[in-house]
C-alpha cells in the first residue's frame, strides 16, 4: 500500500499525462500545477511557464537547497502503441508521454517538498518545475536563477535509478564550412569543397583531447550533418558540416571552441558555449549521504538543467533514462514511492 504522499504524486503524474506539455507549450500544464499547489496553501511565484515556491522561514544566514525539475516533454515519437496523453497502468507499469522523463521526478520532488518543509531543516528549500529542458532554451531555468535567491546546491530530477549523477557532460554545437572553388565536373577544374574537408572531417573523428575524466571520460565530438554541392555536374564550392560536441569538466566549452579554432582549417562558429560540463565532489555532505544510503555516484553522458546550473548540483530521480524519448514510455509506480522515500532520507537535517 502507497503512502498518502505516493499516492498523491501518482495522481498528480496521471493529471500531467493527459496534459501535452511540449517544450514552449507548458502553458496548460503550468496552469494546472500552478492550482494545484495553491489548493495546498502554498505561495506560488511563476515567470512565463516556470514555478517555483519557496519553503517557510527562509533565512539567509542558512544555505539554501533547490529542488528542480521540468514540466515539458518532447514530442511522441512514432511507435507509440498506447494513448500517449492517457495514463494507463498496465502490468505493473504507467504508460504515458513525459511520465519517465521527468514526471515521476517532478512530482516526487514536489511531494518530498512538501514533508520536508514541515519539519525545520538546517537550511532554505526551494522547489521549481521548469519549462523548455528538452530544448535547453532560454526561457526555461535559466530565466529563473536571476528571480530567486543564492543557490548553495540543487537536485535535479531526472530519471538515474534514483543514483547519483555526480558529472553530467555538457553540449556545443558547432556549425563547419570548408570552402572551394566551384567549376564544372566535366573538366579539371575548380577545387571541390567535398574533397578539402576530408582530412578536415578524419581530424573531428580522430582527434583525442588529452585531459581525460574519472567520471565523464574523453571529451566527444561527432560529425553529424554534411551538406554540399548544388547539381552533378557542379564542382562544390562550399561542404558545411555541423559537430556535436560532448565536453568533460576538464575543459570550458570556449577552451574547446579555441583549440578547435587552432587545429582546423575552415570556418568554425558555435551555435552557444553555455551548456557546461559540471562536477561536484564525492566529498560533497550531500553525496556522501547518499552513498550511505546505497546510491552510487556516475557521471552522465546525456545533457539535462544541471549544465545551466552555475552552483553544485546532482541529477537524481525515479525511473531509467533508457525510457526517455521512447514509444510506450513508462514509469513504475513502486519507483515514484521509493523516490520520495529516499529523497526525505537524503535531505531531512542534512548539513552542506
Amino acid at each position: 500500500m502507497f503512502s498518502e504522499a505516493a499516492q498523491d504524486a501518482i495522481k498528480l503524474l496521471e493529471q500531467l499525462i493527459s496534459i501535452p506539455s511540449f517544450s514552449k507549450q507548458e502553458k496548460n500544464a503550468c496552469d494546472f500545477l500552478e492550482r494545484y499547489i495553491e489548493e495546498r496553501g502554498y505561495s506560488v511565484s511563476r515567470k512565463a511557464n516556470n514555478l517555483w515556491l519557496m519553503g517557510p522561514g527562509f533565512d539567509t544566514a542558512r544555505p539554501t537547497l533547490l529542488l528542480n525539475s521540468h514540466i515539458d516533454t518532447v514530442k511522441p515519437v512514432s511507435g507509440w502503441t498506447r494513448p500517449p496523453f492517457e495514463a494507463l497502468t498496465d502490468s505493473g507499469k504507467l504508460y504515458g508521454l513525459g511520465s519517465n522523463d521527468a514526471g515521476a521526478s517532478l512530482v516526487s520532488l514536489l511531494q518530498a517538498f512538501f514533508l520536508l518543509t514541515k519539519r525545520n531543516q538546517p537550511y532554505n528549500l526551494i522547489f521549481a518545475a521548469s519549462a523548455e529542458e528538452e530544448i535547453s532554451g532560454r526561457n526555461g531555468i535559466e530565466s529563473l536563477l536571476d528571480e530567486l535567491p543564492k543557490i548553495d546546491f540543487a537536485i535535479v530530477g531526472e530519471p538515474t535509478l534514483m543514483n547519483m549523477a555526480i558529472a553530467e557532460k555538457g553540449l556545443m554545437v558547432l556549425d563547419c564550412v570548408v570552402r572551394g572553388i566551384a567549376g564544372h565536373a566535366a573538366r579539371n577544374e575548380g577545387r571541390n569543397a567535398i574533397y578539402e574537408a576530408l582530412p578536415i572531417l578524419e581530424w573531428f573523428r580522430s582527434y583525442d583531447f588529452p585531459k581525460k575524466s574519472e567520471l565523464l571520460g574523453a571529451v566527444k565530438m561527432s560529425v553529424t550533418q554534411v551538406n554540399a554541392g548544388t547539381q552533378h555536374n557542379v564542382i562544390p564550392d562550399s561542404c558545411s558540416f555541423v559537430v556535436d560536441v560532448r565536453s568533460n569538466e576538464l575543459y570550458s566549452n570556449e577552451e574547446l571552441l579555441k583549440i578547435i579554432k587552432e587545429q582546423v582549417e575552415c570556418e568554425v562558429e558555435a551555435r552557444s558555449t553555455r551548456l557546461s560540463s559540471s562536477a561536484t565532489p564525492a566529498d560533497h555532505p550531500i553525496v556522501k549521504r547518499g552513498i550511505a544510503l546505497s546510491r552510487h555516484t556516475f557521471g552522465s553522458q546525456t545533457l539535462s538543467d544541471q549544465a545551466l546550473m552555475p552552483f553544485p548540483s546532482l541529477k537524481m530521480g525515479p525511473g531509467d533514462s533508457a525510457r526517455s524519448h521512447t514509444a510506450d514510455e513508462y514509469i513504475i509506480p513502486e519507483e515514484i514511492s521509493e523516490a520520495i522515500d529516499l529523497y526525505i532520507n537524503l535531505l531531512d537535517g542534512v548539513r552542506f
